[in-house]
């Protein structure tokens, strides 16, 4: 079950608000840890037993932890750190090891080893991040554990972002969990329900639009692609992209806003960034600060020599790469961007500021479609085609079509991507989500919340078109 989808939108959100609305304060918890198990269920019923055990587990240890000194108090942040890793490691890395080393065999005349693939649990790189937050702040003694395990296991299940983020650290959340009545009022139901309309929209009107002529011409054979196919479909992924990832973010945040949780922001115009150290401030920023928080600064941080830092921002992002997919353009993707960030420390920011802020937006911009290009690739061949396409300027051969639909929504991709680069747009973006609305502009921001829905809930029924990107994540 993914938000954009009528199942989601018809009956589950309804059903599960209206019933939340309604009941007694102390079970609240209770109803929203009942609605994350069946929301999850759903997806992948398999696993959900899976997931209970290592949530047990893990709570019981990390309870002991917080009571533990010394060597014991780090063995059991190991244990339970090896616990979560090894999960995510067995699910996620087996099959792409195993097919790696199998590969190996065979170039050596020797026989594969059989091995039955292992299917992924939805979200387990998320929700995994967040175990690993919950043990090492207590360790860090950030924050108390919590009481009781259904309090634990809603902040791992939470179903507004469970699947796509954006991933909540356990210090950020702990007290809104065991009490959020400051949170629970009419502003926030109406300013949450919009910010989940803007998602949807941005999900549903422009990314699903864009998506479909992604996949066209991602599909096209060397023989069919163009200089200007292939930059037209890195643009319009870019887009997609980002307005796919960014709306789930958006639709969290407002469901979260909704029961009375406020969650982190995770992106923040990224396209408008003037270095690719500025793009990982404004994309996917609970990742980055999970990266820096939990692996960079334990690695030394920016207390260690030129050398080594610049091989921890290298080895951090490698590692990014890594844990968005078990493929090699992944890997690949991860090293492009930390070598760039070595670059910036180096000598691109100087040279960023020499040549003036629109300059700088649009050779970052180029830079990250360079790098979009390799992560949606297949493969590295694939992406290798793709790329010298993009620079060959090849511009004979097959001629690829799009509607006026596409360019359309190509348009209002651009504006909506590249605004927050004028003055004042993002002072408005920051009201206009995260500040109290005058009872006028909450009439206003419902009445379009409305409409949107209907458009919405009309595009997803009309088309069979609806992706949810991060689920090869």
């Amino acid at each position: 079950m993914v938000f954009s989808s009528s199942l989601f939108l018809l009956y589950f959100l309804p059903i599960f608000l209206i019933v939340y609305f309604l009941i007694a304060r102390e079970y609240k918890n209770n109803i929203a840890l009942i609605a994350s198990i069946f929301f999850y269920s759903w997806g992948a019923p398999d696993f959900i037993f899976i997931v209970f055990g290592s949530i047990a587990i893990d709570f019981y240890i990390v309870n002991l932890l917080s009571k533990s000194v010394g060597r014991k108090k780090r063995f059991l942040l190991s244990l339970s750190i090896i616990l979560n890793v090894g999960l995510l490691a067995y699910f996620k890395y087996a099959n792409f090891f195993i097919e790696n080393v199998n590969e190996l065999l065979t170039n050596l005349g020797s026989k594969p080893i059989h091995w039955v693939s292992i299917a992924l649990p939805i979200g387990i790189s998320f929700f995994t991040f967040q175990k690993l937050t919950y043990s090492v702040d207590v360790y860090r003694k950030a924050h108390k554990p919590l009481k009781k395990i259904t309090d634990y296991a809603l902040y791992i299940l939470m179903f507004p972002q469970l699947i796509a983020g954006p991933i909540v650290r356990f210090n950020e959340i702990a007290d809104q969990i065991e009490d959020r009545s400051a949170n629970e009022n009419m502003n926030n139901r109406l300013t949450g329900f919009f910010r989940f309309v803007i998602g949807l929209s941005k999900k549903v009107l422009i990314a699903n639009v864009l998506g479909e002529e992604v996949d066209k011409i991602f599909e096209l054979g060397a023989g069919e692609l163009t200089t200007v196919t292939a930059w037209a479909g890195v643009f319009a992924y870019a887009f997609q992209i980002y307005f796919d990832f960014s709306g789930y973010s958006d639709m969290a945040i407002g469901i979260g806003k909704m029961i009375g949780f406020k969650f982190p922001e995770n992106f923040n115009n990224p396209y408008i960034s003037q270095s690719i150290t500025e793009f990982w401030r404004r994309w996917h920023i609970t990742l980055g600060r999970w990266m820096k928080d939990y692996l960079y600064i334990p690695l030394g941080g920016n207390r260690v020599s030129k050398r080594r830092l610049y091989f921890n921002l290298w080895l951090v992002f490698l590692i990014s790469g890594l844990w968005h997919g078990a493929a090699w353009n992944f890997v690949i993707w991860g090293a492009f961007h930390g070598l760039f960030l070595v670059a910036d420390r180096l000598f691109l920011l100087k040279f960023y500021s020499k040549i003036g802020k629109i300059p700088s937006i649009i050779i970052t911009f180029l830079i990250v479609l360079v790098g979009w290009t390799i992560f949606r690739a297949e493969n590295i061949s694939h992406a290798w085609i793709f790329i010298q396409k993009m620079f060959t300027f090849d511009f004979e051969g097959y001629n690829f079509y799009f509607d006026n639909k596409f360019y359309t929504i190509m348009i209002f991709a651009v504006i909506f991507s590249f605004w927050g680069a004028f003055r004042g747009v993002e002072k408005w973006q920051d009201k206009l989500f995260n500040k109290e609305q005058k009872f006028s502009s909450l009439i206003i921001m419902s009445i379009v919340s409305v409409i949107f829905v209907l458009i919405c809930v009309s595009s997803i029924t009309s088309s069979g078109f609806n992706p949810f990107i991060y689920f090869r994540f």
